[in-house]
């Protein structure tokens, strides 16, 4: 199913002019880098100049607006679009199958992302003068949302900030809470707030997807998820289906593949020792679910990655940042 990225809405003049603005600045500090972490916290920057091949890989809590070109994300069988009119929000770590659609040397896609921090979302929703909508109970924990001016010119000024870092300690802090306060009164904040509040079933089952994620290579049992979430099981299959599209057996499994690939990728590890780190006791299963994910079975994918002629990939690396891309070198 492909939701419904509403494109068609064309940005105002001012809103085309800071984008035009945001992209100048992506552009003159990445030059020919394709990923850049900078000196404000959570800030990184994106730069590609061709289309990249479907890849798994799981996406962080993190605002990614896109200043130029477009691309595709899959959670489950939802289909999520955005580009220069749209940004995507995602509220919760998410197992997701990524590509770039539309890049080249002349207009290269350039990206920045944020990484949403919890206590500071919290911080803003205390104040009286926050007012968000309530999320629909099955709304997933991405979505995209129309791009302003005003958070645009936020953008422009927390990037702008590398050029005089003395200022970063002083008014990074800031510029964030502006950009989150600006995806917060848009509808697309609705989820987050929901994950972000004490007692909400979204925020319970957020919980559950935090013990997961640092604990993906032990065995996994629903019920004890389901007393960390301090829900009941029923409830914490219908929420966490509806979060992450998946259920909290197939999130482990998307997890201990995404991290094998890595481990195998980066470290060296054959097929056997990286089944067994990632929590794998079965040699036989692990190859069997690594090709299905994956399209073939796991050193075949490993050689194809490190030639010299593979094709352009998002990042497999599961310890770093996954919101950006880049090419899978030996």
């Amino acid at each position: 199913m492909k939701k419904p990225s509403k494109n068609a809405s064309p940005l105002s003049e001012r809103a085309r002019q800071w984008r035009a603005d945001l992209a100048h600045k992506i552009a003159s500090f990445m030059g020919s880098e394709q990923n850049r972490a900078t000196g404000v916290p959570g800030l990184s920057l994106h730069r590609r100049v061709a289309p990249t091949v479907p890849c798994s890989m799981t996406y962080q809590p993190a605002l990614t607006v896109m200043a130029q070109g477009r691309k595709r994300v899959d959670l489950g069988r939802t289909t999520f679009i955005y580009g220069e009119s749209r940004y995507l929000l995602t509220s919760v770590d998410l197992p997701i199958v990524s590509q770039i659609v539309e890049a080249s040397q002349r207009v290269p896609c350039l990206a920045m992302s944020l990484k949403l921090e919890m206590p500071m979302i919290r911080e803003l929703l205390s104040r009286e003068e926050i007012h968000v909508a309530e999320a629909p109970s099955d709304s997933p924990a991405m979505a995209t949302g129309q791009v302003t001016a005003e958070l645009l010119s936020a953008c422009c000024r927390l990037v702008e900030l590398l050029d005089t870092p003395q200022d970063i300690p002083f008014l990074s802090g800031l510029i964030q809470r502006e950009i989150i306060y600006r995806v917060l009164q848009g509808a697309e904040g609705a989820r987050l707030r929901a994950i972000a509040t004490s007692g909400d079933q979204s925020h319970r089952t957020a919980k559950a997807i935090a013990w997961i994620k640092t604990n993906y290579a032990k065995p996994l049992r629903v019920e004890d998820l389901a007393q960390v979430a301090g829900m009941g099981l029923s409830t914490l299959h219908h929420h966490f289906r509806a979060l992450t599209a998946m259920s909290p057996l197939q999130y482990q499994k998307q997890l201990r593949l995404q991290a094998a690939r890595a481990r195998m990728l980066v470290d060296g590890l054959d097929a056997a020792r990286a089944a067994f780190e990632v929590g794998y006791e079965s040699p036989s299963q692990f190859n069997r679910e690594y090709a299905r994910l994956f399209g073939q079975p796991p050193m075949r994918d490993i050689r194809t990655l490190r030639s010299p002629g593979a094709p352009l990939l998002e990042s497999v690396n599961h310890r770093t940042d996954p919101i950006s891309g880049t090419r899978i070198a030996s």
